[in-house]
């Protein structure tokens, strides 16, 4: 029976603070100072090459990323901070919900958590805070537009109630093209909402570098690039890699925009801004894949006078993180049904025990099921050194993610047809069944070019890998068959 589930979801949430404890003042923040005002942006299918201060040589040369690396000098750059998915939805509702996407059910593209699951906003609000979501659509309820039908039960099952749960929320607003010069107004209009006795959580997310790209590429010449060995050296992909920078160029541009409004409206000193990439590029082993640009990605943090300028942290870090590590900013607890470790302490320079190993998921994305654009099952660990992939349908012929139908791939796969790949791509891209288990050395081998699963002198360490993922598996209640199974009966 659902009673009146757009309240009665809401009063279910206000109800388990009270319940668990949570302190509903304000007054237990860092230090007793006022807590911070706290700003989160989110790039789309941006992983961690693409930015100036990475050391991307491309952004460099072209000057691509001023804002964001100009931003980087002011605040601290992690270096290892991973999504727990290389989609959109899943590693966004895992962002907010502090839990994994397979723990919330979440591993299908668009499938929303239950209505009861508990984000760090709701404890955020419940302690005082104005919270607000605006800018690309951040798929924490579905997608934007869904069959009649489905829209129903979603409702119904309380699963779209982001109206009540913020006070401030845009459902979808674009970013990309002449839609981008719209940011200040945007941003603007959210924060002139915030009353002044409170503080304010604010969500933007951006279109870029999102497929959808512009066919211009400005200044930026496709043939001085310079393209990782994974990937062949082709006309066509020369030019797509150049207009998906473009597309971080105009990211950055909107990333300057919204710091003006701070800066203009004297937010700066007391508000923590975050910027992280929401998953992996839109290219060639990248999103939808669990190799290192499928879910590696940019985070910077800044707040004045706490975080020191220009700093670095090698801490591995993962996308569930981020509640633990607002909601401790803020003086508040997370919530019991949360997994994130926070990484303040990181932040303010104090010595603590990071994690030692993280997870990623993969199911089903937008496109056909007999490829792994839109269907494949795996999971990952990894570790400070290692990474360890397990793909539980082998047989799933490779195809990058919203690629399908582009130049670069049809290139690729004519050049296949054709015989003209090297081994190695031939191998990256075609080969037939892939392996069920992958391991690599991202010290030694960060592309991910040399499987060593299997070969002599790494077995103790791809068994240590092996069990730290199937006690993860467990945990989550993981549908699919553990890697010691599959292995076990023959695949």
């Amino acid at each position: 029976m659902h009673l009146l589930p757009e309240l009665y979801v809401p009063f279910l949430i206000a109800l388990s603070y009270l319940l668990s404890g949570s302190d509903p003042s304000l007054a237990s923040t860092l230090g007793g100072e006022s807590p911070p005002n706290i700003l989160l942006v989110l790039s789309d299918d941006h992983s961690i090459p693409h930015l100036g201060c990475y050391g991307s040589e491309n952004c460099i040369r072209f000057d691509i990323t001023p804002n964001l690396d100009r931003f980087a000098q002011e605040s601290m750059r992690f270096n290892r901070a991973y999504t727990t998915s290389p989609q959109c939805a899943p590693s966004r509702i895992s962002i907010f919900a502090g839990q994994s996407p397979v723990g919330l059910g979440v591993t299908r593209f668009a499938q929303p958590p239950r209505g009861d699951v508990i984000f760090f906003t709701d404890i955020l609000r419940s302690n005082g805070y104005w919270v607000g979501l605006d800018g690309r659509h951040q798929h924490l309820d579905g997608r934007a537009k869904e069959a009649a039908h489905i829209d129903s039960v979603l409702r119904e099952e309380g699963m779209q109630n982001l109206s009540e749960r913020f006070d401030h929320f845009v459902r979808r607003a674009s970013t990309k093209g002449e839609q981008l010069d719209q940011v200040t107004q945007q941003v603007t209009k959210a924060l002139n909402k915030v009353p002044e006795d409170k503080p304010f959580f604010l969500y933007f997310g951006f279109n870029q570098p999102h497929r959808g790209f512009s066919k211009e590429h400005e200044e930026i010449d496709p043939e001085k690039l310079s393209l990782p060995q994974d990937w062949p050296d082709l006309p066509e992909v020369r030019i797509d890699y150049a207009r998906y920078l473009n597309e971080v160029r105009d990211l950055d541009r909107g990333f300057g925009m919204v710091l003006d409004v701070l800066k203009e409206k004297k937010l700066e000193e007391n508000t923590l801004v975050i910027f992280m990439g929401d998953n992996g590029e839109a290219l060639l082993r990248g999103k939808g894949t669990l190799y290192d640009r499928g879910t590696h990605v940019p985070l910077i943090v800044r707040w004045p006078n706490r975080i020191e300028e220009g700093s670095q942290s090698e801490a591995l870090i993962s996308g569930i993180d981020l509640s633990a590590t607002i909601l401790e900013a803020a003086g508040l607890e997370m919530h019991e049904t949360m997994d994130g470790l926070s990484f303040l302490p990181q932040l303010l320079g104090i010595e603590s025990k990071p994690r030692t190993h993280l997870f990623a998921e993969r199911g089903w994305h937008w496109g056909p099921i007999t490829r792994t654009d839109g269907l494949d099952f795996s999971r990952s660990v990894t570790s400070t050194r290692y990474r360890y992939i397990y793909n539980a349908l082998p047989d799933r012929s490779y195809t990058p993610v919203d690629m399908s139908k582009k130049d670069a791939w049809t290139a690729i796969t004519e050049s296949h047809r054709q015989g003209q790949l090297s081994k190695l791509h031939e191998r990256l891209y075609f080969q037939n069944p892939r392996p069920v288990i992958e391991l690599y050395d991202l010290e030694n081998d960060p592309l991910e070019l040399r499987n060593l699963s299997g070969r002599p002198g790494y077995e103790n360490t791809e068994l240590q890998l092996q069990m730290e993922l199937e006690r993860w598996m467990i945990r989550e209640h993981d549908y699919l068959p553990l890697p010691s199974h599959a292995i076990q009966n023959g695949i």
